[in-house]
């Protein structure tokens, strides 16, 4: 049986979602069915991101990585991600089961998994992170959900915050300005990742290869953001976390000022999520970069 990291256990995610920890609970048996189903054998420990599992498995001399997804996950979403960007820089997709949320992905030994972008001093990851953007800048089909469509949901979700009175940042008048505007020229025809960060980004034969994206359509600068607070604790002032926005920026061609208006739109919704969820880390982190860029 898999043991499932005990990280992967404590993940907040899983804090007010009863189903997921059930499933989390569940998973060695899960794992060993679908190896089962795929005639596939363990052959390593169980790795994590911060939703789904992925396991070292291997059918005779192949080498692959088996991802299962918890419930509610979109799993057809993360394949249709996986086919349209196939040959820019993200991992093979081998098969998928819907049924099980399971993927099935390119042979591990094919990928360097202690090396990931997050390894790279700041302004180095930020600056490969920028080209991923850019290479990723492909036309997709016009059913992919928009940048554009998330903006205008935020603005919604900001002003009822503001409805409530909560008062849980000053910036939040700010926020709304910049969702509002982001809702419209958004929806560009070239794709997206909307998960774009150092620690899922690794060292391959061919270059640096994205391991788990997530398939949007509009502004590529969309996930400046989660950029800047994956990295911000490692600048020692302001002027460094303006330099790291600054370099994005740079190398990957984009409009600065719709740039800062994505840093404080999706600032803003990580924090009043954070918030509601029980974090106490990365919500400080947000409000840096609000203090920064609204």
């Amino acid at each position: 049986m898999v043991e499932v990291p005990r990280a992967f256990r404590d993940m907040p995610r899983w804090w007010t979602d009863a189903a997921g920890r059930a499933w989390v609970d569940e998973l060695p048996q899960l794992v060993a069915a679908q190896c089962a189903r795929w005639r596939l054998e363990s052959d390593g420990a169980a790795m994590h991101g911060s939703n789904a599992l992925v396991v070292p498995v291997r059918r005779g001399g192949q080498r692959f990585a088996l991802r299962l997804a918890p419930p509610g996950d979109d799993v057809e979403a993360v394949a249709e991600a996986l086919r349209v960007w196939r040959g820019h820089g993200v991992v093979d997709l081998i098969d998928v089961d819907l049924a099980t949320r399971a993927l099935l992905l390119d042979r591990l030994d094919r990928l360097d998994r202690r090396r990931s972008l997050a390894a790279l001093p700041p302004v180095d990851a930020v600056a490969e992170l920028a080209e991923i953007a850019r290479r990723l800048a492909v036309p997709v089909p016009t059913s992919v959900r928009t940048t554009a469509a998330i903006a205008s949901e935020e603005a919604e979700r900001f002003r009822r915050e503001r409805a409530t009175g909560a008062g849980r940042s000053p910036h939040l008048d700010a926020a709304i300005a910049c969702a509002q505007d982001l809702a419209s020229g958004g929806d560009g025809p070239l794709g997206v990742n909307g998960d774009l960060h150092a620690d899922q980004v690794l060292a391959g034969p061919a270059g640096w290869t994205v391991v788990d994206p997530v398939l949007l359509r509009g502004d590529l600068e969309y996930d400046l953001g989660r950029v800047l607070w994956t990295r911000g604790d490692e600048a020692s002032d302001d002027d460094t976390v303006t330099r790291l926005f600054d370099v994005f920026v740079e190398r990957a061609g984009v409009p600065r000022e719709r740039a800062r208006r994505w840093v404080v739109t999706r600032s803003m919704s990580y924090l009043l999520w954070g918030l509601d969820h029980g974090l106490t880390e990365d919500p400080v982190r947000c409000r840096r970069l609000l203090d920064v860029f609204a």
